[in-house]
């Protein structure tokens, strides 16, 4: 399966990207789930527009300024916000939450969210998915 590249000068974008972010949620269909939280790992990977690919009408490129990019804490604590928000069934469902407010900042083309359950199956290292949205 091929999947889109995140970071490419010529489309003008960056890659911002949040790793291995483990946090205790209360996701999942069974009584136990709905009950105990549960270990989740969310990966997430940003594809921004980047203004320093694409150089405009002199503006220098490099510029060391906050404003021209994705703040990284401001989608972790977007993400720790979505999961500590309550109980939610699916994995599915707690990924297209994180995506949607990755896609809110005019910034972000495409987010890439994995969610992953890390302690289902004692033979296996995690259970969950992976989606993409794009900017409509």
């Amino acid at each position: 399966m091929e999947t889109s590249r995140i970071a490419d000068a010529v489309r003008g974008l960056r890659h911002v990207f949040l790793r291995d972010m483990v946090l205790s949620a209360s996701v999942g269909i069974y009584t136990h789930e709905q009950t105990t939280p549960q270990r989740v790992r969310i990966n997430v990977d940003l594809a921004v527009a980047d203004d320093g690919a694409r150089p405009t009408s002199g503006a220098p490129v490099g510029r060391d300024e906050l404003a021209r990019v994705v703040d990284y804490e401001a989608v972790a604590n977007a993400v720790r916000a979505i999961v500590g928000a309550g109980h939610v069934m699916l994995v599915e469902t707690l990924a297209e939450r994180i995506a949607e407010a990755c896609l809110i900042d005019g910034r972000v083309f495409s987010a890439r969210i994995r969610v992953e359950k890390l302690d289902v199956f004692p033979d296996a290292a995690s259970a969950g998915v992976e989606i993409e949205r794009r900017r409509r």
